[in-house]
């Protein structure tokens, strides 16, 4: 979900070690960069940090990113993804506004139920990728990418003004909180240790406020951006360190940087905002029409909606595919050729698999060339190899529902 040029992707992020480019002291740029309240708290924990999205970031810590993906898989890890856009929209017109910016079916969220959305813009193509959640307290709780943290704002403000210029009872807040992600198949038993909430009854894109471990006021959502069962607690920015201190003295849990949450989220087959999905991409080619609800589609009232709801009732050109090969690993910008040559698409996101042992990619293709198990090819280093579209997640996700 966030947006920036893919941390293992753009950096050839190798499976047994840490490239030095990743390593490299900052220059006096860092200085310029945003911090969330665990900077040094990463640091202490010895954390590599880089710039990402304006703000300085852990991309690693002491164990090797192959060892900190697999441990999420098999554990939990603890990301510190603090830097994402939270807000509120408050009002009886919450929905009325977000509706008028988003594609989803927000009026239809039960009390503390979320989705995933989508901002676009009249030609249909994304502004960006969200989280909405529809709290019982009476207001939406909004998560949005850092790297359009800007644009969102401003595009969620000017409608607010709009709105409001008209009579409308809205309003927005900037949530000025931490953000930590707990991670894996063992999240909400680390979790279930220090909340009075039985975690049982909160199934995936559900949220509910709590203490948590001795922390007030904590928003819990059964969400995250590895394909796993997790949370993202939304915490107090002056008990962040606290939180994720108590989190850390379970055996369980170890701290992630942003490799493995790429490398996490590949295998899951979720999109990197600015890489897999920008402004010139539909729902429609990103594979994502299942954000579109039903009567947003029957209404055609949202930003793009002529244009996406005729791709879906006819053959869209291109689609976000799954790739798989073996040999080099494919990266951004890789060609995609058909059999016969012809370069047809390029790669978004690629890079080894630590879970399949294979390389993964996603990159856009003719809809003819989009079935899953047509034989392609891929152009990585000058030399071509066989890859075959494969389909998404790679690896099976384990999210949390109520049987």
């Amino acid at each position: 979900m966030q947006r920036a040029v893919s941390v293992v992707a753009h950096l050839g992020l190798q499976l047994k070690a840490l490239p030095s480019a990743l390593g490299r002291p900052f220059s006096c740029a860092q200085d310029v960069l945003r911090r969330t309240p665990l900077y040094d708290f990463h640091l202490a924990h010895g954390g590599k940090m880089v710039a990402f999205a304006g703000w300085s970031l852990p991309v690693q810590y002491r164990d090797s990113h192959v060892d900190s993906h697999l441990h999420t898989r098999r554990h939990c890890s603890l990301f510190d993804v603090s830097h994402m856009l939270q807000t509120k929209i408050l009002g009886c017109d919450r929905v009325k506004l977000m509706e008028s910016l988003v594609v989803g079916d927000i009026a239809e969220l039960r009390p503390n139920q979320g989705t995933l959305s989508l901002f676009t813009n009249e030609a249909g193509g994304i502004l960006d990728d969200l989280i909405v959640t529809s709290t019982s307290e009476g207001y939406l709780y909004v998560v949005s990418n850092a790297g359009c943290w800007d644009k969102d704002l401003a595009l969620m403000q000017d409608k607010v003004r709009e709105l409001q210029n008209m009579g409308s009872d809205v309003s927005l807040e900037v949530v000025d909180n931490a953000l930590l992600a707990l991670q894996g198949p063992t999240a909400a038993q680390v979790l279930q240790a220090g909340v009075a909430d039985d975690l049982r009854k909160l199934p995936f894109m559900t949220s509910a406020v709590m203490e948590v471990f001795g922390v007030s006021g904590c928003r819990v959502t059964r969400c995250g951006y590895t394909g796993e069962d997790g949370v993202e607690i939304s915490v107090p920015a002056a008990a962040a360190v606290r939180l994720a201190t108590a989190l850390l003295e379970n055996p369980e849990v170890k701290l992630a940087g942003l490799a493995a949450r790429d490398s996490l989220r590949l295998e899951a087959g979720l999109c990197l905002y600015g890489s897999d999905i920008d402004e010139h991409t539909t729902p429609v080619e990103g594979s994502l029409s299942w954000t579109l609800g039903k009567r947003r589609r029957a209404a055609m009232d949202f930003p793009g909606a002529s244009v996406i709801v005729a791709q879906l009732k006819g053959k869209v050109q291109r689609r976000r595919v799954g790739l798989m090969c073996e040999g080099a690993p494919m990266r951004v910008h890789s060609p995609i050729l058909n059999t016969e040559g012809t370069v047809i698409g390029a790669v978004t996101s690629g890079c080894p698999s630590p879970c399949l042992k294979k390389n993964v990619a996603m990159g856009y293709v003719p809809y003819e060339y989009s079935r899953p198990g047509t034989p392609l090819l891929v152009e990585v280093r000058r030399k071509q190899q066989m890859a075959v579209v494969s389909k998404m997640p790679f690896v099976t996700t384990n999210y949390y529902t109520l049987k």
